[in-house]
């Protein structure tokens, strides 16, 4: 059988990952209640990717105040009854051998907003909506106005973060990634196309990136034995004026320096008239400059549905790993899927689905 860079084990920190191949945070809106609480659907969904061979199964955006979730229908881990329910999730993930990951998130002035199927833009507060939070009175087109975080706000944020890490901790993951991307409240400091204040946390980068780095401070002394990872969008597609590759570089080099142990490099989400030009590995380079330049693992993601693609972007280093969304919402077990293609022999094949691998037999 051949030797696989993607499917070659990693270890950050603590924590071993047995492949490259991880499942990106997806976004499910399934919370039906409007509590919070993780279900069935959200054990089904993850559980069949970690049975699936993922090396990581990362939860989706999960909010670590009730104000914010991007929908009411999110998940969060703002309380013990969440927690609670996320471990069991966590449980039938490392029963399949996958390490578990979430995604801890405040989704700032793209807060409160319906899901897809349920209606469109901001959810009124005779719906159950809210009034969004950001570092400035400044809407996202088409959103509700928000309002602007003063000094013990800013501190709640960075509290609620982590005590969202502590929950996570005892629910058992292994991970936890701060959503510093996609226009939420963390890329909104960041980016000076959301964030116009003149205090501390405004006008300069080291400013901008303040309430990021107290964050990734506050959750490494609550978690020390768990990989932190940090998700970027590397460029707001508005350069030069917007958030930018080298402002990503820069920022990737502090939160290392903070204490996180990988970054997770994606793009967009800020502002709705970005052009971006999208295809297989689209943001791969910009992995790989921050990879590069900031000298910090990093993972990629970005249409990458092919297992060559996604080989070739390991064994070149262009990246220490790979996520993959759209993919694994097609197959779950894309990760066996993929060593077969690339003619990886595996272990974890789950023992009920022997005559389901793709050995020839009869």
């Amino acid at each position: 059988m051949t030797t696989s860079a993607l499917f070659s084990p990693l270890t950050l920190g603590d924590v071993t990952f047995r492949n490259r191949l991880w499942v990106a945070p997806m976004c499910q809106y399934s919370c039906e209640d409007r509590d919070g609480v993780p279900t069935d659907w959200h054990l089904v969904n993850l559980g069949g990717m970690a049975r699936g061979g993922a090396g990581l199964v990362m939860a989706e955006a999960t909010a670590v105040t009730p104000e914010g979730r991007i929908s009411p229908w999110d998940t969060g881990i703002w309380n013990s009854t969440q927690a609670d329910a996320w471990a069991r999730i966590v449980r039938f993930i490392h029963g399949q051998g996958a390490k578990a990951g979430v995604q801890l998130a405040h989704a700032g002035r793209k807060a409160s907003t319906y899901r897809s199927w349920s209606g469109h833009g901001a959810v009124p507060h005779d719906d159950g909506g809210w009034t969004p939070q950001a570092p400035s009175a400044l809407a996202f087109r088409g959103l509700a106005y928000p309002e602007e975080l003063n000094h013990a706000g800013i501190a709640a944020v960075v509290t609620s973060f982590r005590e969202a890490a502590l929950r996570a901790v005892a629910a058992g993951f292994d991970v936890l990634e701060i959503h510093a991307a996609h226009g939420y409240l963390l890329h909104e400091f960041l980016s000076p196309l959301s964030n116009q204040r003149d205090d501390e946390y405004g006008d300069s980068l080291e400013n901008r990136a303040r309430l990021l780095l107290d964050i990734v401070r506050a959750m490494r002394e609550v978690a020390p034995s768990q990989a932190i990872f940090v998700r970027f969008s590397a460029t707001d597609w508005m350069e030069p004026e917007g958030w930018t590759v080298q402002d990503t570089v820069i920022v990737s080099e502090w939160v290392k320096d903070a204490g996180a142990d990988l970054i997770d490099v994606s793009s967009g989400g800020n502002v709705p008239d970005a052009k971006i030009a999208v295809g297989p590995g689209y943001q791969v380079a910009f992995a790989t400059e921050v990879k590069e330049r900031a000298h910090v693992p990093v993972s990629a993601v970005g249409l990458i549905t092919d297992p060559h693609l996604a080989e070739h972007i390991v064994a070149a280093g262009q990246a220490d790993a790979v996520m993959a969304g759209r993919e694994f919402m097609r197959d779950p077990h894309f990760a066996l899927r993929a060593a077969h293609e690339l003619g990886v022999d595996v272990d974890y094949w789950p023992s009920q689905y022997d005559r389901g691998t793709f050995a020839d037999r009869p």
